[in-house]
């Protein structure tokens, strides 16, 4: 991609030009209420991030969502990328990706006991969830940084560790949605899918570079990665990481970014691996699994496995014309966030008081 970008650079650092002016003058509208800004009385979280691709929304959001059911009434709301419907559409555990979207599906299926809506209409959406559930207390939007009709009460911007945005040009050149000083906006910013092993002077030289501003927290995650799981057959079929050591491993991802798994399989599971990526969000045919059968049968050995990601295995699950030995060896890995730095309570405690201050009725938390 950065070489096809660098070939047809005299086109498209132009129209990056011309696109950021469009941007940088929306932007300005809304700082000066030219354009207006929503507020609502229930409190909304957005979790989004700057640049297009993969930073980890969703299992932030799933971590939002443990973090926030235990005490409050969770709702979670997003545009639904790529779903075939329009407007808003409240989940139910029988919605397909193709209804809401694979990571809504994701998370519903997860937490089947939540409000999981989709709506590109963000304001249309938080209106009626809170009109279908009067017992809400807190709903978080995803993939809604960019979304500026809507005034979240807190704002988590997301920035992958490996694409730091002082590197980075604004679209079609680059990977900006919007100038990097609009990072201003966030209450808190994440550096995502971080090393696991980040020594303290590669954090600081990462914060003096992103001189966040003094009222920003900024944190630190890398991802955990779970279980092998089935794709195709009950949660219950599973199996410890340490079942597939030095077996073959066929990698098949439909993600922005498949590195960070990739990394983690050659360096805990096996270095005998075989990739096969498809785009970001991609939509798998019934032809795609003669491409992935004849993949996996071209592997020469006994010992081999499909592995593909928790989103991808969303969007394969609805397929049920598939030789029994693909089902059999196709397995994901589920990942949670983890933060670093032992910072994990610092970054709950801030998210709780908000919604605690926030809610409905919160003079009940006073003192």
């Amino acid at each position: 991609m950065q070489k096809i970008r660098k070939i047809l650079s005299p086109i498209l650092y132009p129209l990056s030009l011309l696109y950021g002016l469009v941007v940088y003058i929306r932007n300005r509208f809304y700082d000066n209420k030219i354009f207006k800004s929503l507020q609502f009385n229930i409190p909304l979280i957005s979790v989004g991030n700057i640049t297009v691709g993969g930073t980890g929304k969703t299992p932030h959001i799933e971590y939002l969502v443990d973090l926030l059911k235990p005490e409050f009434k969770v709702a979670t709301l997003s545009r639904g990328y790529k779903r075939k419907t329009k407007g808003f559409i409240l989940s139910t555990i029988e919605s397909t990706d193709s209804e809401i979207g694979d990571e809504p599906r994701q998370i519903k299926q997860k937490y089947p006991e939540i409000d999981i809506a989709v709506d590109a209409d963000r304001t249309n959406g938080i209106n009626q969830l809170t009109s279908n559930n009067k017992d809400l207390d807190i709903i978080l939007l995803d993939d809604a940084y960019q979304h500026r009709k809507v005034n979240a009460g807190l704002s988590i911007l997301l920035i992958d560790y490996s694409r730091p945005l002082n590197k980075d040009f604004m679209l079609p050149f680059g990977d900006l949605r919007e100038q990097r000083f609009e990072k201003k906006r966030a209450n808190i910013i994440i550096i995502t899918k971080s090393p696991g092993q980040l020594k303290p002077i590669e954090r600081r030289i990462i914060f003096n570079k992103l001189n966040p501003y003094p009222f920003q927290y900024v944190f630190f995650t890398t991802f955990d990665y779970g279980k092998f799981t089935t794709v195709f057959l009950s949660n219950e079929n599973q199996n410890s990481n340490n079942d597939f050591k030095d077996f073959d491993i066929l990698l098949v991802t439909g993600i922005a970014n498949p590195k960070p798994l990739y990394e983690y399989i050659v360096e805990n599971i096996s270095k005998k691996i075989h990739v096969l990526e498809y785009s970001d969000h991609y939509s798998f045919k019934e032809p795609d699994f003669k491409k992935i059968e004849q993949n996996f049968n071209s592997i020469n050995s006994q010992k081999k496995i499909i592995v593909t990601t928790e989103k991808d295995a969303m969007r394969l699950q609805k397929f049920s014309n598939i030789a029994n030995n693909l089902k059999d060896s196709f397995f994901y890995i589920p990942v949670q966030v983890k933060f670093l730095n032992n910072r994990t309570d610092n970054f709950n405690q801030q998210v709780i008081e908000y919604v605690r201050k926030n809610k409905k009725h919160s003079f009940l938390y006073s003192g």
